[in-house]
C-alpha cells in the first residue's frame, strides 16, 4: 500500500492537499509539509469559484467559523469593466439561466429583449444583488436561495448539479495558515526547513528530499506545491512546460493592499477593469481590497504599468502602499502526475487569474488524486487517467480565456487590437463562428469538465459584444407570453431580494463581531 505522501511546499496549494488528504484518509496516510520560511508567498486577495464550498464542506468547515479569520467576503460573480467600450460594464454571474417552452432567457431575450439595455439586467436576478452591494444571506444566516443551502458533506466538483448563487473573496495567505492548524490538528507533520536536494532512486523517481536542519524526508508518492518554480516536476524529473504565451500573453502582474476609506461600501463581486495593456482586478476583502494590473511586458514596462494601477486605484488611496510586481508562468506542464511526483497548483498549471482558476485547479487536481490514489503496483492507467483529467480541464479554461479577448469589442490601443487579431486556438475559431449565428449549448462549448457551463460562455459573449442578429428561428414559431411573464416574474424576484437582504457588509459584519 501506499502509506506516506510528502508534500513540498506549503501556501494555498500545499495546505489545501495536506488538509484533504487528512480528510479523506484520515491515519491511513501519513503526510508530512515542508516548507521553507524563506520561501515568500505571493500574497494577493483570492478570489473563487463557487463550487469550492465542496472543499470546505468535505472538510467539515463552517463558513461562519473560517470566513472571518480569513477576511473573507462574497463574490456572486464577476464585473467586466470597459472590456466593450469606456464606460460600460456587465456581470458574469454565479446564475444559470431560466428556461421557457425549451430555450433559454437568452435566447428569449434576443427575440423579445430592450437592445438598448444590457443583456445581463434583463435576463439574471444576480446582476440587481452586484449593483446594490447585497449579502446572499440573511442577518438569520439563511441564503436567499433557500433550497440550495446545507452541507454538501464529502463530495465533490463534478456532484455539484445545482449552480450555487456565490463564491468568496479571501486572503491567501489567512487560508493557508488556517488550514494549517487544521491539518496539524488531523496529524499532518509540519516541517519548516530549507530543502536542499532531491534524491532520485534507479527508476528515476524521487527517493528522499534532503532538507538542510531535518535530514532527508522520504514518502512513497512526492507532491509538488513549490509554485511556479516547479523543484519537483520540472527541476528534477525534467518535465517539459508548454506555454499558452502564444495565444495568453499576459505574463507579468503588480499587486497592492489597497485600505478602503470606507470599510462599509463593500462589493460583492470581483472587478476586472480594461487597461491599456492588460486588466486590473479588484477584490474586497472585509476591512480592504486586493488590486493588482495583469498585463504583456510587450506592451508596457513594470514601471508604467504601476503607475497606471495606481491612477486607477486613485493616488490618494495608495501613495504608501508597496507594490508587489510578478511574474508569472502561464501555460501548463505535458504532464501534472511523472513517476510518484504529482504537480498540484501553479506547479502543474496557471493561466491569468481572470476567472479566478487558481483555486479551483487545485481544488480539481486534489479530488482527481484522492480518486486516482495509487497502490504499491502504481497501476499506470490511474497515472494516465488522472493526467487526461488535468489536460483537459486546463485546456478548457485555456479556452475559454482566449475567448474573452477575441469576443471583446475594445479596440483602442495596440494590446487591444492584436487580442482581436492574434490567432485562436482551432477548436475555439469554431466554437465563435457558431456564436456569431445561435448561441451556445452543452455540445457546442468545451466538451470536457473545465468548470464553466454553457450560460458562462453565452454570458461572456452576450455582454462582451458577440451577439446573434437574432434568435434561432423556431423561437418565432412559439407564443412568447410565458417567456414575457416569465421577464416579469425576475425582475419583481429581484427587486424584492433587493428590498430584503442587507449590504454585504452588513452581514459580514455581524459574523466578524
Amino acid at each position: 500500500m501506499i502509506n506516506s505522501v510528502v508534500i513540498v511546499g506549503g501556501g494555498t496549494a500545499g495546505w489545501m492537499t495536506a488538509s484533504y488528504l487528512k480528510a479523506a484518509f484520515a491515519d491511513r496516510i501519513q503526510v508530512t509539509l515542508v516548507e521553507s520560511e524563506r520561501v515568500s508567498r505571493i500574497g494577493v486577495g483570492e478570489a473563487t469559484f463557487s463550487t469550492v464550498r465542496h472543499f470546505f464542506d468535505f472538510l467539515g468547515l463552517d463558513e461562519a467559523d473560517w470566513l472571518p479569520k480569513c477576511a473573507g467576503g462574497y463574490k456572486l460573480g464577476i464585473r467586466f469593466q470597459d472590456w466593450s467600450k469606456p464606460g460600460q460594464h456587465f456581470y458574469h454571474p454565479f446564475e444559470r439561466l431560466r428556461v421557457v417552452d425549451g430555450f433559454t432567457l437568452a435566447d428569449w431575450w434576443l427575440e423579445l429583449g430592450d437592445r438598448d439595455q444590457p443583456f445581463d439586467r434583463q435576463c439574471f436576478i444576480t446582476t440587481k444583488l452586484c449593483d446594490t452591494k447585497r449579502s446572499p444571506r440573511m442577518l438569520d444566516g439563511s441564503l436567499f436561495a433557500a433550497d440550495l443551502d446545507g452541507s454538501l458533506g464529502k463530495s465533490t466538483l463534478e456532484e455539484q448539479r445545482a449552480q450555487f448563487p456565490y463564491a468568496y473573496h479571501f486572503d491567501a495567505d489567512a487560508v493557508a495558515g488556517y488550514l494549517t492548524e487544521y491539518g496539524v490538528r488531523r496529524g499532518v507533520r509540519h516541517v519548516m526547513d530549507d530543502v536542499l536536494d532531491v534524491a532520485r532512486d534507479e527508476r528515476g523517481w524521487i527517493s528522499a528530499v534532503r532538507t538542510k536542519s531535518h535530514g532527508e524526508l522520504t514518502g512513497d508518492l512526492y507532491i509538488d506545491c513549490t509554485g511556479f518554480r516547479g523543484l519537483l516536476i520540472n527541476e528534477t524529473l525534467g518535465t517539459e512546460f508548454e506555454s499558452f504565451a502564444d495565444v495568453l500573453p499576459n505574463n507579468k502582474a503588480v499587486a497592492l493592499r489597497v485600505p478602503r476609506e470606507d470599510a462599509t461600501e463593500m462589493d460583492p463581486y470581483t472587478s476586472a477593469t480594461a487597461l491599456s495593456a492588460g486588466w486590473m482586478w479588484t477584490i474586497p476583502l472585509f476591512r480592504r481590497n486586493g488590486t493588482g494590473y495583469v498585463y504583456s511586458d510587450q506592451y508596457i514596462t513594470p514601471e508604467a504599468a504601476e503607475r497606471e494601477l495606481r491612477a486607477a486605484v486613485g493616488p490618494g488611496a495608495v501613495e504608501d502602499v508597496a507594490a508587489n510586481h510578478i511574474t508569472m508562468r502561464i501555460g501548463r506542464n505535458s504532464q501534472a502526475w511523472v513517476g510518484n511526483c504529482v504537480a498540484i497548483g501553479l506547479s502543474y498549471a496557471f493561466v491569468e487569474p481572470l476567472e479566478s482558476t487558481g483555486i479551483f485547479f487545485i481544488q480539481y487536481a486534489i479530488e482527481q488524486l484522492v480518486k486516482h490514489f495509487p497502490d504499491e503496483a502504481w497501476d499506470e492507467r490511474l497515472r494516465a487517467d488522472f493526467n487526461s483529467r488535468m489536460f483537459h480541464v486546463v485546456e478548457g479554461v485555456k479556452e475559454f480565456l482566449v475567448l474573452h479577448y477575441k469576443s471583446a469589442q475594445r479596440e483602442d490601443t495596440p494590446y487591444w487590437k492584436e487580442a482581436k487579431l492574434r490567432k485562436a486556438p482551432d477548436a475555439l475559431a469554431g466554437r465563435l463562428e457558431l456564436a456569431s449565428s445561435h448561441l451556445l449549448d452543452d455540445e457546442t462549448i468545451f466538451p470536457y469538465y473545465h468548470g464553466f457551463e454553457n450560460y458562462s460562455w453565452n454570458a461572456m459573449n452576450l455582454g462582451l459584444g458577440l451577439i446573434p442578429p437574432s434568435a434561432r428561428p423556431a423561437v418565432r414559431h412559439i407564443d412568447p407570453g410565458n417567456a414575457r411573464r416569465e421577464f416579469v416574474k425576475l425582475k419583481a424576484e429581484g427587486d424584492a431580494m433587493v428590498a430584503a437582504l442587507p449590504s454585504c457588509y452588513e452581514y459580514l459584519a455581524s459574523i466578524n463581531d
